[in-house]
């Protein structure tokens, strides 16, 4: 009874406050972590500001070159800290994955496209640095949630910013979203308008914009309760990029919200309804190679 206690309340505690750090940062204290993980290296530079660092989490005590995921929190642009964010590097970690959260600049002092800048630069940065930490570069895996799946999607369909980045997309072997703003046009909201609102052809800030069959695979996860991003962002990409030949796959959670499905992620919250984790893992490893081809 005292663990439901606990988890409604840290239900109540994000839903209301999901993307202020202070929330996350309790939430994130508090949520149980999954065992046999550390930290294996904390604020590493990817690039020259402040937000551009990274945490780095794996296996206890592992051997030989991991799985790497690149983890990319949301917060409409304008919030986050990678810190709290431990109880999702951790959940990968716990998998097999060596995992990199990473922060990047934010909203009003730096405006689009420079937080798709840093994504690019950071998938570079860890293509060459991964295995400083034990990680294989040719087994990069990308999860997002919410504004983090959008800079991730963007950063790799519209191949500009990886070439920019010194990026190789073959490296790449599969990407997975959660609830991802991709098509959202006209631009309505008071967040949308503050981040997008300033560029003369605002088609360039849709990732739908740029679907195309060469792009590495897609898991698109999405919430059937999401009044934040309607699942139709999810369901238009798909069906984009299925047009263009390419690898997609779409999972919708019955009554799962916005909040809700980053939530499944943390060890509490799992569950055979919503197996988020589960399902990004399994497409994952449907998409991965032998370390040594």
């Amino acid at each position: 009874m005292r663990t439901f206690f606990l988890s409604a309340s840290l239900v109540l505690l994000v839903g209301a406050l999901v993307y202020h750090y202070a929330a996350l940062k309790v939430f994130n204290a508090v949520v149980p972590k999954d065992a046999n993980t550390e930290l294996v290296a904390e604020a590493v530079a990817y690039g020259a500001d402040p937000r551009q660092k990274l945490d780095v989490y794996g296996p206890s005590k592992a051997t030989g070159s991991l799985p790497i995921v690149l983890f990319v929190y949301g917060g409409s642009w304008k919030d986050g800290y990678r810190s709290g964010y431990e109880f999702a590097g951790r959940a990968f970690a716990g998998k097999g994955y060596l995992t990199f959260v990473m922060d990047y600049r934010l909203m009003p002092n730096n405006r689009f496209p420079a937080f798709i800048e840093d994504v690019a630069q950071a998938i570079a940065w860890t293509q060459i640095n991964g295995s400083r930490f034990g990680g294989d570069a040719h087994r990069l895996f990308i999860v997002g949630h919410s504004a983090g799946a959008y800079n991730l999607s963007l950063a790799v369909l519209n191949q500009k910013y990886l070439d920019a980045a010194g990026a190789d997309q073959k490296l790449i072997r599969a990407i997975a979203t959660m609830a991802g703003p991709f098509d959202f046009l006209p631009l309505d909201t008071k967040t949308t308008i503050e981040t997008f609102g300033r560029e003369p052809d605002p088609t360039v800030t849709q990732p739908i914009s740029y679907a195309r069959g060469d792009a590495p695979p897609f898991l698109l996860l999405t919430g059937t309760s999401d009044t934040t991003v309607f699942p139709k962002n999810s369901r238009n990409l798909a069906r984009e990029l299925l047009a263009k030949a390419g690898s997609v796959e779409i999972k919708e959670y019955v009554g799962v919200g916005h909040v809700g499905i980053l939530m499944a992620i943390a060890k509490p919250f799992r569950s055979p309804q919503k197996p988020v984790l589960d399902d990004i893992v399994r497409f994952f490893a449907a998409h991965d190679v032998n370390p040594s081809n």
